[in-house]
């Protein structure tokens, strides 16, 4: 009779364990994991949000906009989202003491897809991150996603009023997938 392998959960200490092997590892409440270095098109995504992001952070000064091998930590998880913006974290305050950011983005890809739009959605409504957004490039839509709001599927163009800007920005969502 075969027994059921008992396993211990991830740790923020495991993952520093692990290679420097070009895949991204994260931990979610105890969960590994392993997602492959990205496909331009990937890229190409993050950095057309990057361009509308950009200016207007810095213009109402809101910190920065950071990309991966930049972290979040909460409870023991750590993720490297594809993009976030958040106050400058500080050599001081490391990631560990670092404010939640403002607004993370997760770019769909077929290994993150379910995990993007399940786990970590929980995770981060949960962490009480303001604003969420899912960039599905199959679909051409974002989804903002929002503690205590329904989620909404945008395919033309969205609004991102944080705390702390005296604007709004606009973005059109076309914009972000054009070829």
């Amino acid at each position: 009779m075969a027994m059921p392998v008992a396993t211990r959960p991830w740790t923020i200490d495991d993952l520093d364990r692990l290679p420097d092997d070009g895949n991204r590892y994260e931990v979610v409440r105890g969960d590994l994991f392993v997602t492959p270095p990205p496909t331009p098109d990937h890229e190409t995504i993050l950095s057309r949000l990057t361009r509308v992001l950009d200016p207007y952070v810095a213009r109402n000064g809101l910190g920065f906009v950071y990309h991966p091998h930049s972290v979040f930590r909460s409870e023991g998880s750590q993720v490297e989202p594809d993009l976030m913006v958040r106050a400058q974290v500080t050599r001081e305050s490391g990631w560990d003491n670092a404010p939640n950011p403002l607004l993370i983005v997760e770019v769909l890809s077929p290994s993150t897809r379910r995990r993007d739009r399940e786990q970590k959605r929980v995770f981060y409504v949960d962490a009480e991150i303001a604003d969420y957004w899912i960039v599905d490039a199959e679909a051409r839509t974002i989804t903002v996603v929002r503690p205590g709001e329904k989620d909404v599927a945008c395919a033309e163009s969205l609004t991102w009023h944080p705390v702390g800007a005296a604007e709004s920005l606009d973005v059109q969502v076309t914009d972000v997938f054009d070829d």
